[in-house]
Order: structure tokens, then sequence, then C-alpha cells
């Protein structure tokens, strides 16, 4: 999770939301992102899914990687792998995670009832809905107030 706050540390730097992601696999850091919607002028630019739009563009091109065998298509491109965000996801991203096949999401902070503009969503209701509840797990309270911070600054 430090690593996805020095992402978002670089994001409210650059005059977007300060939200970070990284994705880890085999305990190593493979892709990361930040949010940049704001400097990119792109409203899907989120921290999740450009760490996902990151690991693809420098690896899932190349189909005869041995590692591409686990993969169907663009599909699952990231299962096993684990996904720490600062911030809870938006649905737009919960879904490109769970279509990414990553396998755990690591969330700090979360929206209070005031920030929120998704109702009762959380991510968690995202897997069941999707019922890809045994293909995911969502672990939260990881740094909040730290997270938390970075996101309002």
């Amino acid at each position: 999770m430090h690593a996805a706050l020095a992402e978002a540390a670089v994001s409210a730097a650059e005059g977007n939301q300060g939200v970070g992601s990284v994705i880890v696999l085999d305990g190593k850091i493979i892709a990361a992102g930040r949010n940049i919607e704001n400097t990119d002028h792109d409203p899907t630019a989120h921290a999740e899914t450009v760490a996902i739009r990151n690991y693809a563009a420098s690896h899932a091109r190349n189909v005869s990687d041995e590692s591409w065998g686990r993969y169907v298509g663009a599909q699952r491109i990231l299962s096993g792998a684990t996904l720490y965000s600062t911030f809870e996801p938006c649905p737009m991203c919960c879904g490109a995670i769970l279509i990414a096949g990553i396998s755990t999401m690591v969330l700090g902070g979360r929206p209070t009832s005031r920030m929120t503009k998704w109702g009762d969503y959380t991510a968690e209701r995202m897997v069941d809905l999707t019922a890809w509840g045994d293909r995911i797990e969502v672990i939260t309270g990881v740094l909040v107030d730290e997270c938390f911070n970075a996101r309002n600054r």
C-alpha cells in the first residue's frame, strides 16, 4: 500500500485526485497507476484502470510470452495478482478489475456518505452482484487514514 500511496502523492501533485494503485504478482510490483483524469482530460483514467492499462501495454501484447498461456484474450490477464488501491474503486474500475481477473483487491480509504455518487455501492456489493465472489477476495481498511488524506489533499 505504501507504493500506491506514493502514486497517490504524484497524482495529487499533478492536480488530480490523489488516488494510487499498484498491481503485485509473486511479491513483485508489476504495474502502477495513478489518477490522471484532469491531466489527461480522460474521465476513465482512474488509478486502477491506469494500472491495468500499464500492465497490458507492457506485457499482454506479446502473445508468445510464457505467461500468456494462462489467459484467454485480454480477459483475466492478471489472474493471481493483487491490486492495492488507496481508495475504493468506482463501479467502472471494479468491473475492469474483475474482467482482468485480479484475485485479491486490497483497499485503503472509502468514501463517506457525503462523498459518494453511487448510493449504497461498495466493491463487495459489485463482486456479489456479478457473482464473482469465488474469483476475488476483497480486503479493506489498510492504512485508512493515510489513504483518505492522500485523496483529499
